[in-house]
């Protein structure tokens, strides 16, 4: 199966900024992730026709928390600890992708159970947004993967000539903020990653 690449905001950008660098890196990823905490549902839904508008299929498209604007799009939605429970969701929801971020075994074997489509676990590696917190490493990676059966995608620290490692650990994809939003070439940045899942995958 092709390895995922999860391009996510981080609510520093402008959603215009953001929808801009979706649109030049749309055909390397496989997901774009709204996931703008400070901003209004109203906010989210104007990004969202920004991405469209930058030619991203809504396929492609997920919002964080927020099950009602993915769900006014028919997006995908990516819920964290403080969302609503994944089976609360599944059960009013069922058409929607349901995606869920996890930071242990026991949150991620729950998340499955509940129906989750896909998890996202990390950080993996250190990394400036969460300062001071000790990665997790590969091999819990390793060890959540075994025991759920759905798609485990890793985030955190990954920078292209980490991807081997991480894909060694069993992830099926991982998830990029700064490593291509901050990049100097968005471009080339999605590009070399997705390379490097693909070509390391097979």
């Amino acid at each position: 199966m092709r390895k995922q690449l999860h391009v996510i905001s981080d609510g520093e950008l402008s959603l215009e900024a953001f929808a801009e660098i979706a649109g030049e890196v749309e055909p390397f990823a496989d997901k774009f992730h709204l996931r703008e905490k400070h901003r209004t549902s109203r906010e989210l839904y104007e990004g969202v026709k920004l991405l469209r508008n930058e030619g991203i299929p809504i396929h492609k498209i997920v919002i964080n928390d927020r099950v009602d604007v993915a769900w006014a799009f028919n997006a995908g939605v990516h819920l964290a600890f403080h969302s609503l429970p994944v089976h609360m969701v599944k059960m009013h929801f069922p058409d929607l992708k349901v995606g869920c971020s996890v930071h242990s075994l026991e949150a991620a074997e729950k998340a499955a159970k509940q129906g989750a489509d896909y998890i996202l676990f990390g950080h993996i590696f250190e990394t400036d947004s969460k300062k001071g917190v000790p990665p997790r490493g590969t091999g819990s990676l390793e060890a959540l993967k075994k025991a759920v059966d759905i798609p485990v995608l890793a985030i955190g620290g990954i920078k292209p000539e980490k991807v081997p490692e991480v894909l060694e650990a069993g992830a099926d994809g991982i998830a990029v903020m700064s490593g291509i939003l901050q990049a100097k070439d968005p471009v080339e940045a999605a590009k070399l990653f997705s390379k490097k899942l693909n070509e390391e995958g097979k």
